[in-house]
């Protein structure tokens, strides 16, 4: 009897198989091997074509089973986990009438801006725990207003994960995590957020059905199953947004419990059951995945778009792309901490919500060509990225939420030493790695929705730690370089 789970992001598909008898991972992959195309039509803007995402869940899901053999008739469940905040814009026949506008498209901040004055700042962070900002439903109204003919033709907005579960099944629905990370769910109100809807003149009707996190969703239809090489009738029984997933995947179900990942963006979830919200809105609160009308948990999210992509960006564009980043990693830690005066902003990958959704792009400050090398680009690279995480991660303790614990998964930035001792070091934070991933997690989860564990503490067992990260004992040079970067990203956000 066996799981899959499957983790879209914007940079691969991965996706693992688990036992479900004894909670082993058995394989684990990904698809493809290098990083998916993100086009940019126009500066700011982001966007993927949700077909890029089937054929990578159809090349993963081979992967796995070429692996591992199994009857095509033991999987027993399926949960997908997906890049939050993205539009995907279905017709009557669940056909894709635009590219996705994803996670890290800036086009709709003016929109969410303008929305978040008209309806009133206080009133907003109150029910939405979050300006509308550059989410999903501001992407929605950009379509209304720059795309009229072709948004008189949707159907259903959905988010990447509600596209992939109606590629699967045919059914069209979402969760109310899904509505959360999109700022359509009233966390007063306790429903969907008619304060948005008409504000932005959006028909509730384009809103699929809701169904649970976890539960039967949908059923593998046959020509999905044939795809995938998987037997139809196979239930999709959880989905979720890639951060609530994460922190399920290590674990972090309740208030005071923290989860941290640094994929192509990097991320800080804090978990409370208070309806907590920064009164700047640079960090937000969704819907955890065990959010219930009756114990409302709630995610708090600082996210830092530039994150592993501006690691891949390095390695791409410094004549390291055939280096292996262990390999980089040990030419990085040749170099002093403080890169001998380098010092990079990773802003490069659209707004940036802890900057107040304002797009200040990447710099490189300090850089002597007479001094530096391959080796100091890479330690400032890790350096300005952890950096950032410690700027975010201030924002989260003015808020009073607890960050000196951590669990992290053994994948992408917190394999790096560098990046992961100077975020332990700069935060007082003991960093806690276990052997788990996203698409794991997303496997257990489905064995929850499925009705194979009684409950989700038994579908995620006692997760192996692998290693952790302790503050080093004397942060005197890692605070001088944080504080270099912070004065040169005070120069150009004077806020």
């Amino acid at each position: 009897m066996y799981l899959i789970g499957y983790d879209i992001g914007s940079s691969s598909v991965k996706a693992a198989l688990v036992d479900a008898e004894n909670g082993n991972t058995l394989v684990r992959t990904q698809y493809p091997d290098r990083e998916m195309d993100i086009q940019a039509v126009r500066a700011g803007w982001a966007e993927q074509r949700p077909d890029q995402w089937w054929e990578g869940i159809v090349q993963a899901t081979q992967r796995l089973l070429k692996a591992h053999p199994i009857p095509a008739d033991s999987v027993k469940a399926i949960g997908i986990s997906y890049q939050m905040h993205g539009l995907v814009l279905v017709d009557a026949a669940h056909q894709v009438l635009r590219p996705s506008i994803i996670w890290c498209d800036g086009r709709a901040v003016d929109i969410g801006a303008a929305a978040f004055e008209r309806i009133g700042q206080q009133k907003a962070l109150s029910h939405l725990l979050n300006s509308p900002g550059n989410f999903t439903a501001s992407k929605l109204r950009w379509v209304q207003e720059n795309e009229p003919e072709l948004y008189q033709r949707v159907k259903y907005f959905m988010l990447p994960g509600d596209y992939i579960a109606l590629k699967m099944t045919g059914e069209a629905c979402s969760t109310i995590s899904g509505l959360s990370e999109g700022i359509f769910w009233d966390f007063l109100e306790k429903k969907p957020a008619d304060l948005v809807f008409q504000d932005y003149n959006i028909d509730p009707a384009l809103m699929p059905p809701l169904q649970p996190t976890f539960g039967i969703q949908g059923a593998l239809r046959p020509e999905a199953a044939a795809e995938l090489g998987l037997s139809a009738g196979i239930p999709v029984a959880y989905r979720a947004g890639d951060q609530p997933n994460n922190a399920l995947s290590l674990n972090v179900l309740d208030p005071g419990e923290v989860a941290a990942t640094g994929g192509t963006s990097g991320v800080v979830y804090a978990v409370t059951n208070q309806a907590a919200y920064d009164p700047l809105s640079r960090v937000n609160g969704f819907a955890h995945v065990n959010y219930t009308l009756d114990q409302p948990n709630v995610g708090v999210l600082m996210c830092i778009n530039g994150a592993g992509i501006t690691y891949s960006w390095l390695r791409q564009n410094t004549g390291a792309s055939e280096t292996s980043y262990p390999a980089l990693e040990q030419l990085a830690s040749q170099i002093p901490i403080g890169a001998d005066g380098v010092s990079i902003l990773p802003f490069g990958n659209g707004a940036e919500r802890i900057l107040s959704n304002v797009d200040l792009g990447a710099q490189i400050q300090g850089l002597n060509f007479n001094r530096h090398s391959q080796g100091h680009l890479i330690r400032a690279g890790l350096e300005g990225i952890a950096f950032a995480f410690v700027y975010g991660m201030s924002i989260l303790q003015e808020m009073g939420l607890d960050l000196k614990v951590m669990r992290v998964g053994n994948d992408n930035l917190f394999q790096s030493r560098i990046f992961a001792e100077t975020v332990a070091t700069l935060c007082n934070s003991h960093i806690e790695m276990l052997d788990t991933t996203g698409a794991v997690g997303a496997a257990k989860g489905a064995g929850f929705g499925a009705g194979i564990y009684s409950s989700l503490r038994e579908a995620l067992g006692n997760t192996p730690k692998v290693g952790g990260y302790e503050p080093l004992p004397n942060a005197e040079a890692h605070t001088e370089a944080y504080q270099r970067w912070l004065n040169q990203l005070h120069k150009l956000y004077n806020k």
